[in-house]
């Protein structure tokens, strides 16, 4: 779909490159801008000297080594910024411009640049000095007061999802300035900051808070209600019950001969209600595997609670091919490549520079 689409790429770690990794899995092309130390992710731990986080981000790019602060390199980043359509960068603000690759540098050398600033808070603002990581993120947002024990702490989630969030939301904004640029033939700059991104997720929560001083939400769906919530299975693994839908519970209260329960269908998910007692009983009898299987013969919105080891070998998984494994590695799917063998490995550092070089280096 972006095929002929040419993204230059100064961002390093997760945002940012999880952002070009999905324009490049619609077939752009991303050309990986690293310094002469390379992007820190590929030191980390992981497989054949590259990093995890290297590996899984930054699939069938390429990479080209500029040392932004030597004038003839700054130049030959310019005139790779003259032959593209996108650049992303995730400096702090005010870098790129001192490295002399920022906005206004760009549109000097092509007027029409889609030019991408992520930031954790913006470009500008009281906060826009400061470092920060996810779990800062999802603190300012408010997402992570949303995600408690029973004790009512904040718990970390073992994903980063305002990363993983601010990098959808970037190929999102770009994406758009794409098609405005199709239309009008006008380029865009976009400050988007991951915070900006996580309050999307919030926003149901921001307008019944001010409506009602309810703090979590849609109150169905908070851990309230005996329908909706996370049961113990008989080997200590888990299940999640949604039968928000009248027809939902019914078809659940009526395969395990419970009808008794249909009028309980939002009684309180508490110890003092005796069909929330009798509901963890039924569940603890059975395995995950036989709750499983009721699940898929009958319609009442169950599902297993997997681990991250269960994925690559469940059915859904397999059937919508949701995981490829390419030379030992497993990466992510997409759906949106026409080619067969699309999953190649990352760059090696600084694979690409001779391929481009002649591009860039013949304008300085």
């Amino acid at each position: 779909m972006l095929e002929g689409i040419r993204v230059i790429d100064f961002s390093q770690y997760l945002p940012g490159p999880h952002a070009t990794l999905r324009l490049v899995d619609m077939g752009a092309e991303v050309i990986k801008v690293e310094s002469p130390q390379g992007d820190p992710s590929r030191a980390s731990a992981g497989i054949n000297g590259n990093g995890f986080v290297f590996l899984t981000q930054n699939r069938n790019k390429k990479s080209v080594v500029l040392n932004l602060k030597d004038p003839i390199d700054r130049k030959n980043a310019l005139n790779l910024i003259s032959e593209a359509d996108v650049v992303l960068e995730s400096f702090r603000p005010g870098v790129t411009d001192r490295l002399g690759i920022g906005y206004e540098q760009a549109i000097q050398v092509k007027k029409d640049i889609i030019y991408c600033s992520l930031s954790g808070y913006g470009q500008t603002g009281s906060m826009s000095h400061l470092g920060g990581h996810d779990i800062n993120y999802m603190s300012i947002s408010g997402l992570l007061a949303q995600l408690k024990d029973e004790k009512g702490r904040p718990v970390q989630p073992s994903t980063t999802i305002a990363d993983f969030v601010g990098g959808i939301s970037a190929s999102e904004a770009i994406l758009g300035a794409l098609v405005k640029k199709l239309r009008t033939g006008e380029g865009s700059y976009i400050d988007l900051s991951i915070i900006d991104s996580l309050f999307a997720l919030m926003s149901n929560h921001i307008v019944i808070e001010h409506a009602t001083g309810e703090q979590h939400g849609v109150s169905k769906l908070n851990n309230k209600y005996v329908c909706y919530f996370l049961y113990e299975t008989k080997d200590s693994r888990f299940v999640s019950l949604g039968a928000l839908e009248a027809k939902f519970w019914r078809n659940f209260c009526t395969a395990l001969n419970k009808e008794h329960w249909i009028s309980e269908h939002f009684s309180l998910a508490q110890p003092s209600n005796p069909v929330f007692n009798e509901m963890k009983e039924v569940f603890a009898n059975r395995t995950l595997a036989e709750w499983t299987q009721f699940s898929h013969q009958v319609d009442c919105c169950l599902a297993p609670v997997l681990e991250t080891g269960e994925l690559y070998n469940h059915p859904f998984s397999q059937e919508r091919g949701l995981i490829v494994e390419k030379e030992g590695i497993r990466y992510t799917a997409t759906k949106y490549p026409a080619i067969e063998d699309y999953y190649t490995a990352p760059p090696k550092f600084g694979q690409h520079s001779d391929q481009v070089k002649e591009q860039y280096e013949r304008k300085v």
